[in-house]
């Protein structure tokens, strides 16, 4: 009886000594699980970080690419606009110094998904872009991301990255008060636009943009009609009502496939209020040449140099490329000279 009584102790004494070696046995890893739990979640951090700076980056890059003369794209000035962003940022607690930058078109339906070259020919939906990829790394904006507690488990560092994408794409809907009321016959883009520069087209004689007149049934060839007066989506034909629209603009959002209404006629009392020497952004429609409802297709920059009255009736103008259009829009659209501002796409 006494033995037995002896004896218990002690299996207490050895199944204590039991846990605290299992406890330190496991102490170990799960103090490193733990501390790969925090690291990881510090990476995510400064990887969001990283991603700050490419998208502000990127976005300070496709802005300056629009060049003020003539809208021509200066490829040359994303870089260093992109650069200066970069160093106003950091990442993990250390100046950011340096991105790799890379400019060219973006296809907006993703078709090829990748950053194609400035030399291409773009397409209808190719819009200009700067892509920015921002890096932690070995010998790069400070070396590999410091881990907290990653030294337990051997690791010093790990690298993290972040790529942005930013274009300059055509609207494909413009928010209200954006929108002249005049819509402009798609047939004259097809004749005064050059698809394959995305620029006006140039008259040799003048070494200008070709000069065309819109408004009281001006035609070019036989089914061509340059443009029409619009009350929008409003059925109102009358002087008084598209008058009120040049001040205010579009009522309404209008998107591509919306449909708008023509108003056809003389309006010989519009032209003296008519805002001459300023560019205006046009809906583009399938057909101008009779009176009816008509889809919107794409939205054109249009510079007015002259409005005629009395016995003339007509404005005239010639296209402009490069026109960066303030307020909201929607969507993506053809481009016929009219930019949104920069968006990220990736």
């Amino acid at each position: 009886m006494n033995d037995a009584r002896g004896a218990r102790p002690a299996v207490l004494a050895r199944q204590r000594g039991s846990v605290a070696l299992f406890f330190l046995l496991f102490l170990i890893p799960l103090l490193s699980f733990g501390a790969l739990a925090i690291d990881i979640a510090w990476v995510a951090t400064v990887r969001n970080q990283l991603q700050n700076a490419a998208d502000a980056a990127a976005l300070a890059g496709a802005d300056a690419m629009m060049s003020s003369s003539g809208g021509a794209v200066n490829w040359s000035q994303a870089a260093s606009a992109a650069d200066g962003v970069i160093a106003r940022n950091s990442a993990a607690g250390a100046a950011l110094s340096s991105g790799t930058v890379a400019t060219g078109y973006w296809n907006m339906t993703r078709s090829p998904a990748g950053m194609q070259a400035t030399t291409i020919t773009p397409g209808v939906y190719d819009v200009p872009a700067v892509q920015v990829t921002v890096s932690r790394a070995p010998g790069v904006n400070g070396g590999s991301i410091p881990l907290l507690l990653g030294g337990l488990l051997g690791i010093s560092g790990a690298s993290g990255s972040a790529t942005a994408v930013a274009v300059l794409a055509a609207p494909g809907g413009v928010a209200a008060g954006g929108l002249f009321p005049v819509a402009i016959d798609q047939c004259i883009y097809n004749q005064y636009w050059n698809a394959v520069t995305n620029q006006p087209l140039i008259n040799p004689l003048t070494g200008l943009p070709y000069e065309f007149t819109i408004t009281n049934g001006q035609t070019y060839g036989l089914l061509c009609m340059g443009g029409q007066w619009t009350s929008f989506q409003s059925t109102a034909t009358d002087t008084t009502t598209i008058a009120g629209l040049m001040a205010t603009g579009n009522p309404t959002t209008l998107s591509i496939g919306d449909s708008i209404n023509l108003a056809t006629g003389s309006k010989t009392t519009l032209y003296s209020s008519v805002p001459v020497g300023t560019t205006v952004v046009l809906p583009v429609v399938t057909q101008t040449s009779s009176s009816t409802t008509v889809p919107i297709v794409a939205f054109a920059a249009f510079h007015i140099d002259v409005s005629l009255g009395g016995s003339f009736k007509y404005i005239q103008g010639h296209f402009v490329a490069g026109v960066k259009l303030t307020g909201v829009a929607t969507g993506v659209g053809p481009y016929y000279g009219v930019y949104v501002p920069p968006r990220l796409a990736l």
